[in-house]
């Protein structure tokens, strides 16, 4: 199986980059699958970005698996993810609008052959984000951006995975992070 990781996160001593990122990479590493890496803040992300867009473009095509890891800041994924799904998921790439009249349309999606696992760490602790915000982060990411491109599944919700007070909790807390982290990515590889 052919995958991809797409990591985005600015400082390689994070959790997501060092915890999370490491983890996914050595079990694929291990399992022998091949493996392509799009770094969005070690790659150059100055304009014109055609070249480096149509790298990552060809990277979507190749894949069979994305993983996609990403801390959450202020309720949406870092800049560059964001830069990441405007630039890259686009119209006739990723999904195609569909008239149903003059003034409405659905999206088709182009990337449905893909199997998709998100991962994505909060400073925020659960309770507030899943009641007083409706989990908006995981709602706009999987409903906003998912299912335009990967279409209708119920695995864009199960495979995205939030981790809560990524700063604040103990090492132990970590761990258990990542050994969910790779059991999750074993399961994904078989």
């Amino acid at each position: 199986m052919k995958n991809l990781v797409i990591i985005g996160h600015p400082s390689e001593d994070s959790f997501c980059y060092n915890g999370i990122f490491k983890t996914v990479k050595e079990n694929i590493e291990r399992s022998g699958q091949d493996l392509k890496i799009i770094d969005l803040y070690r790659d150059s992300f100055t304009r014109p970005r055609n070249a480096i867009i149509d790298y990552y473009k060809s990277l979507i095509t190749w894949s069979d698996k994305i993983f996609i890891i990403s801390p959450v800041w202020w309720f949406r994924l870092t800049p560059r993810m964001e830069i990441f799904f405007d630039e890259v998921f686009t119209p006739g790439f990723a999904y195609q609008f569909v008239n149903i009249t003059k003034l409405y349309a659905f999206p088709k999606p182009f990337l449905k052959d893909k199997k998709v696992r998100t991962y994505m760490t909060h400073g925020a602790p659960a309770l507030p984000v899943l009641t007083l915000y409706l989990n908006s982060v995981k709602l706009r990411l999987v409903m906003g951006v998912y299912t335009f491109v990967f279409g209708w599944r119920i695995s864009l919700f199960t495979k995205t995975t939030q981790f809560w007070s990524v700063p604040f909790v103990s090492e132990a807390k970590r761990k258990k992070y990542l050994k969910r982290v790779h059991e999750n990515t074993l399961r994904d590889l078989n």
